[in-house]
């Protein structure tokens, strides 16, 4: 009986470390085929991560361009209406300085028609005219400076405005 026992015994003990083998192998090789897995699934997040970053760079740099190319726009856009304003300024500052010196004098036609009665037909031109139109008187220097003055604010408003449609246009036909 003893030798049945330790034939058992050596049985059970062979099954045994059979099983923990096994156990051993399979755990082994469940942990490689997860280990795999796993190892896919990084390189497929990191895959996308990448096209997700490379697709943002794209995006960036198309916006970097626009960017750009508005500010370039922006810039001559700026200098023209720089320029414009420069020019405008100047020519009132000339305008301002011949009524000044005498040079230009401002003058305004003068409505008789209403107190003669002739219905706007002047009967003669006077000597030295040739312009069939009613009497002219001149403005003060002051009030023609004051008026050059007005129509100076005009021109820049107008300038400006200018300047204002030219940009609503172009940001409105970029879209």
């Amino acid at each position: 009986m003893k030798i049945d026992a330790m034939k058992w015994g050596g049985a059970l003990l062979m099954m045994l470390s059979l099983m923990a083998g096994s156990a051993w192998a399979a755990w082994e090789w469940q942990a490689n085929a997860y280990g795999q897995q796993i190892a896919e699934q990084k390189t497929a997040h990191q895959t996308a991560l990448t096209d997700v970053a490379n697709a943002n760079s794209v995006l960036i740099l198309a916006e970097q361009n626009k960017r750009f190319a508005l500010e370039q726009w922006l810039a001559a856009s700026e200098q023209s209406h720089y320029r414009a304003l420069t020019d405008a300024k100047t020519n009132q500052d000339r305008l301002r300085d011949r009524l000044a010196t005498a040079d230009l004098r401002l003058s305004v036609l003068l409505d008789t028609t209403a107190a003669t009665g002739s219905d706007g037909v002047q009967a003669s031109t006077g000597p030295g005219r040739v312009v069939h139109a009613t009497e002219r008187a001149q403005l003060d220097r002051a009030h023609a400076q004051r008026i050059i003055g007005i129509t100076s604010d005009g021109d820049q408003g107008l300038i400006a405005l200018q300047a204002c449609q030219a940009y609503a246009y172009a940001v409105s036909s970029k879209e």
